[in-house]
């Protein structure tokens, strides 16, 4: 008996490989900002092939964080945008059972192997062991320890002019799976917050993008509107953001407002 209800655990929590990021087709997905496991299933359910579950500026503690993998459910990827680059964060997230994580304000080499050292299990790196979601609370312990370290994704940030100004280094880590351009926050770091256009911003985007292109390094964005991201996806980024859970259900109830009042005013 004890024997099929571990195997049973280990099916149900059974952390599959994430999404080829080097070889295979973009993937889009979406932000998750709040824990509504209902919003969870819905967008999980509507096709994406990946959730941006976000934790840095999301209101998500562990818990929260959680319950919106265990709502995701196993057919669809989740990467946890973790607070920073301390390895509680980074650990806690993947004992979670994320399919990976993602890293914000990563500016030099030696932050993004802190970050893939937090990630790998000895003697690859220094993450701790522990009974959690991702080992099946037990059940699968060993099958999680011996595969985690090829399995769990990296995703580190370039969102600041320093990341821009170092990336040649910062591609070289190994263990970084994919940089993730973070057009606003880098915008901000030349003080012109928001001013994603701007020649300076543009200027450090386009040397992310060489630089990791000529070194094979998967890259990836996010954006509000499809219309902003057609030309990453044509550039063949690996992973694609776009829109947001609140942005979702704002933008759809204010636009059934709109149509509704205006046929009340016309009559």
């Amino acid at each position: 008996m004890l024997k099929a209800i571990n195997n049973e655990l280990s099916s149900k929590y059974q952390l599959e490989k994430m999404m080829d990021l080097k070889n295979g087709p973009t993937q889009i997905g979406t932000m998750v900002t709040v824990a509504a496991p209902e919003v969870t299933e819905v967008l999980a359910a509507a096709g994406f092939d990946w959730l941006f579950i976000d934790g840095e500026h999301g209101a998500l503690g562990v818990s929260e964080v959680q319950s919106i993998l265990i709502s995701a459910g196993r057919d669809i990827d989740c990467l946890v945008r973790v607070a920073g680059i301390e390895s509680v964060m980074i650990q806690q997230a993947l004992d979670l059972g994320a399919a990976g994580i993602i890293v914000p304000q990563v500016n030099t080499a030696a932050e993004a192997a802190r970050v893939v050292d937090s990630c790998r299990y000895p003697p690859e790196g220094s993450r701790g062991t522990g009974l959690a979601r991702a080992h099946g609370y037990g059940s699968r312990f060993d099958e999680y320890i011996s595969t985690a370290n090829q399995q769990v994704s990296v995703v580190i940030q370039a969102e600041h002019f320093q990341a821009a100004d170092n990336i040649e280094e910062i591609v070289q880590v190994p263990g970084v799976d994919c940089i993730f351009i973070g057009p606003y926050d880098l915008s901000a770091s030349f003080n012109k917050a928001g001013q994603i256009n701007d020649i300076e911003v543009v200027a450090a985007m386009e040397k992310i993008e060489r630089v990791c292109q000529a070194n094979q390094m998967p890259l990836g964005i996010f954006g509000v509107q499809p219309e902003s991201l057609k030309k990453y996806v044509q550039r063949h980024y690996a992973l694609v953001a776009v829109g947001v859970d609140m942005l979702f259900l704002g933008g759809a109830a204010k636009d059934c407002l709109v149509r509704v009042r205006d046929e009340r005013e016309s009559q």
